[in-house]
């Protein structure tokens, strides 16, 4: 089974790549992916790579999912 993780892209860096954002984990990822991806954007990660983008509202409703299963 695979696990894409909500995450809010906190800093944009040269090369297609971010700093995105879980809580108070940061993590390099590529947006080799996807396109226009802004600061304050969040995104599905999986093993270091922005998948989709994702509205603020369906990200927490995510993580407070993911939160109640641990």
């Amino acid at each position: 089974m695979c696990l894409g993780i909500p995450a809010r892209i906190v800093e944009l860096r040269d090369g297609g790549m971010a700093v995105a954002e879980v809580g108070t984990v940061r993590q390099r990822v590529s947006l080799a992916l996807l396109e226009g991806v802004q600061v304050g954007d969040f995104v599905i990660v999986h093993v270091g790579y922005a998948l989709t983008r994702l509205d603020a509202h369906e990200a927490a409703r995510t993580l407070e999912v993911l939160r109640a299963a641990s």
